[in-house]
């Protein structure tokens, strides 16, 4: 008897996902919890466990094709009925970060696919997915990120000389250069998924915005004295660490920028734990992981954490479990500079920070009694907000509490 094993819950309110590849084909013998398919969402890559072991009989759904849970996406012959129903409904019935063991993370490497020893080279799904759609050899590409990594950029720069891909016919050198006019590349799974996010956040909840300068000099210097001692901890100590603190005491003082509102009940639901998302630029888009109970964190666990989700974010790591649960999003853009930024909320929650550059700038200050122009460490923090929820003078109060912490880092540190 043929068993139809459909698409698993993965979690978090995730519906659906897109296929990356199949990591087995029809005929394969699989053994139970081995996994037979990678599948792209919106929060992770995750590689989906067999539930049974036997023989593939089909597979349904192509690389690229979007999938709903509860649709069936693979048939085991006789071999995989041995193993019980309950068994089988068990496993199809789980999230794969419900502690059942089978913690859905994003992948960096698969098994061996057409494209030679491609399945050996370290690339992000994405990458696999357009250097399959461009007919790149990832075996012949030379990977410029961490630990020889091939970007999207290497597939979109490489240039195959007198080896022709491996997968396609040889051509000659003009058939295999890019139109002057356009080109055009598919949008990933991921990358899609965001840009719904984003404009589901833009039409649901009426954005405004509030922007302040703060006097970061008295911050740097103390940064600047506790760096030593964070080295000596194997700590990396960043400005973000401080910036968290001083939300954290923000938020504290003003919780209606920790609440959501459900949109069902019509009632605002205010969170008791702050657990702060920190935007993070990938290869495959902004993604937000979250450090959960950030409130009773000290200065240096902050920054471990921040820095240990940034490397598992990039490197496509990430648990579901790391990537849900936010009550309020930092992002900050000062390393690559500008003004400041308007940032879209990261629905639903209903508040967002922007921390931009520190620079020095001329500002007027009074000393004794006259004013003078100084230079000074100056930086803008950007807020947007969910205007059905948060009024302007509320977003306004909240961000000159936390700059009253950031300006005045001994009430920062009689706060850790």
């Amino acid at each position: 008897m043929a068993y139809e094993f459909k698409l698993p819950d993965i979690g978090e309110g995730v519906h659906e996902g897109e296929i990356v590849q199949w990591l087995v084909q029809p005929g394969d013998f699989v053994k139970e919890d081995q996994a037979i398919v990678e599948v792209m969402t919106d929060k992770v890559t995750a590689e989906i466990p067999a539930p049974v072991s036997g023989v593939i009989q089909e597979l349904r759904g192509k690389a690229g094709e979007v999938i709903t849970v509860g649709s069936v996406i693979a048939v085991f012959g006789e071999a995989g009925a041995g193993s019980t129903a309950r068994t089988a409904e068990a496993s199809a019935s789980q999230s794969p970060s419900n502690g059942n063991g089978r913690t859905a993370t994003a992948t960096i490497t698969a098994p061996s696919t057409s494209q030679g020893d491609a399945g050996k080279v370290l690339a992000a799904p994405a990458t696999r997915k357009l250097a399959r759609t461009l007919g790149v050899d990832l075996s012949q590409v030379t990977g410029s990120g961490p630990r020889g990594r091939v970007t999207q950029e290497d597939i979109r720069n490489f240039q195959p000389g007198n080896a022709a891909p491996a997968n396609r016919p040889a051509t000659s050198a003009a058939s295999v250069i890019p139109s002057q006019g356009e080109r055009r590349l598919p949008m990933s799974g991921l990358r899609r998924k965001i840009a719904e996010h984003l404009v589901k956040s833009k039409q649901t909840a009426p954005h405004f915005a509030y922007v302040e300068d703060v006097d970061m000099s008295r911050l740097v210097a103390m940064r600047e004295e506790l760096m030593p001692l964070a080295e000596a901890d194997g700590v990396k100590l960043s400005y973000l660490p401080f910036v968290m603190k001083a939300v954290i005491a923000g938020l504290r003082k003003y919780p209606i920028l920790n609440s959501q509102l459900d949109e069902k009940t019509q009632e605002l639901v205010y969170k008791h734990d702050i657990n702060l998302g920190v935007a993070v630029a990938t290869e495959q888009g902004l993604i937000v992981p979250v450090i959960k109970q950030a409130d009773h964190k000290s200065l240096f666990t902050l920054a471990t954490e921040i820095k240990t989700l940034a490397e598992k974010a990039r490197s496509g790591k990430l648990t579901l479990d790391e990537l849900k649960g936010g009550t309020f999003t930092l992002t900050s853009i000062g390393s690559i500079g500008g003004l400041f930024g308007v940032p879209i909320i990261n629905y639903p929650e209903v508040a967002i920070l922007g921390v931009n550059k520190i620079e020095k700038r001329p500002v007027v200050r009074t000393i004794n009694g006259q004013d003078q122009i100084v230079i000074r460490e100056m930086m803008h923090l950007s807020i947007s907000c969910d205007h059905r929820v948060v009024d302007g003078a509320e977003a306004a109060l909240f961000v000159k509490e936390v700059i009253q912490y950031l300006e005045h880092p001994t009430r920062l540190i009689a706060a850790l």
